[in-house]
Formats: structure tokens, C-alpha cells, sequence
């Protein structure tokens, strides 16, 4: 049963993307579509980091330190660098060291 499921929403997922590049292939955006879609990965991004710094603890949520530390040292180092993978690579081994220390 849990294949038919996966392979349905496999097939699903393809044809959507494949029916909407087939749609949008010689359309031009307008600029209110442009200026939606550019705020689109700030906002993935955004989700993500928080869903991160936040945990579930019984009833409520708490605040993951580490990850929060972590996420400080990685926007410094972008902003310092301009790297993105050296500032991946610093944000993780902040995050790795401050976790070793807090024990």
C-alpha cells in the first residue's frame, strides 16, 4: 500500500513540474510575479533556520543554543567572506565544537 502511495505522489510531483515549465516555457513573468518569486528562497531559507533553532520540548518549544550560535557564526562569516560554503563549513563546526563543550 505504502508503495502505490510513494509511486502516486512520485508521478504526481513530476507532472506538475513538468506541466508547469511546459506552461510557463515562453510566457514572460510581470514584474509583481518577479518581485513574488524573488522572496521565495528567503523565505524557505527562513523556515528551515527556524525549525532548527526551535525544539519541541513536552508542551512547548525551546531554544536551541547551539544552533543559534551557529547560525551567528555563519552570518558573520558570510559577511566577512562572502563565501557561502566557507561560511556552511564555519556555521557547522560552530555549531559541532559548541555542542561538544556544552556536553
Amino acid at each position: 500500500m505504502n508503495w502505490v502511495l510513494i509511486a502516486a505522489l512520485a508521478i504526481g510531483t513530476y507532472a506538475s513540474r513538468v506541466i508547469g515549465v511546459e506552461v510557463m516555457a515562453n510566457k514572460e513573468m510581470g514584474n509583481t510575479a518577479k518581485v513574488y518569486f524573488s522572496f521565495v528562497p528567503l523565505g524557505i531559507i527562513t523556515a528551515l533556520v527556524v525549525k532548527q533553532v526551535t525544539v519541541q520540548v513536552d508542551s512547548g518549544l525551546t531554544i536551541s543554543w547551539p544552533m543559534v550560535f551557529a547560525c551567528l557564526v555563519t552570518g558573520v562569516a558570510i559577511k566577512l567572506n562572502k563565501s557561502f560554503l566557507f561560511a556552511v563549513i564555519s556555521g557547522f563546526a560552530a555549531g559541532m565544537i559548541i555542542r561538544l563543550l556544552s556536553g
